[in-house]
């Protein structure tokens, strides 16, 4: 396996360097977007950082690790969701918790008063349209010059990497689940 390491600058090239919000990219079918999106918050967090969570595929009242995990640290995490995907029931009611939750979060993300918001899953109610593409993306380009903003998911559209600062494909090579050994809990939630 090749570990590429990112070009080094000259120190006076890097003082130079403007210091911005980030927008940062986790996509593909692999394990851990959403934890290296968490990763982020934990240390933003832990530099006395103002941290927003929003997943778009969790219900509110979800209780996963990293729920239990950010409530005992103080961090708002909130799901947007219920649960909805390929099985929802009720794919009205998803579209439209989708837009309700992305109304939140763009309102979090142009508030200015988070250093970090994390848009987890939010690829997929942009896959299935329930969430205008074009609307994020001016959201994205017109947020404040310091708030970083984390967006993870499967397949996300091109515009989205395109206009990204940092892009991380994971790449599924194998799958405990493919072996038929179910979720684990503290691993899968």
């Amino acid at each position: 396996m090749d570990i590429q390491t990112p070009p080094t600058e000259a120190p006076q090239q890097q003082e130079k360097a403007e210091r911005r919000g980030l927008l940062i990219i986790h996509t593909g079918d692999g394990k851990g977007k959403s934890t290296a999106a968490f990763g982020l918050a934990m240390r933003a967090h832990g530099r006395g950082k103002a941290v927003k969570i929003f997943q778009f595929m969790k219900v509110p009242s979800a209780r996963f690790g990293e729920h239990r995990t950010f409530e005992a640290l103080g961090v708002p995490i909130e799901g947007l969701g219920d649960g909805f995907s390929w099985k929802s029931k009720d794919l009205e009611r998803s579209a439209e918790l989708a837009r309700q939750g992305w109304h939140q979060a763009a309102q979090a993300i142009q508030s200015g008063q988070y250093f970090l918001v994390v848009l987890d899953e939010i690829t997929y109610p942009l896959i299935y349209g329930w969430v205008p593409l074009a609307e994020v993306l001016q959201v994205l380009k017109d947020r404040p010059k310091d708030v970083h903003v984390v967006l993870t998911g499967r397949d996300c559209p091109p515009e989205l990497i395109e206009l990204a600062d940092t892009v991380t494909e994971m790449r599924k090579i194998k799958h405990a689940y493919e072996a038929g050994i179910p979720a684990q809990r503290g691993i899968e939630d």
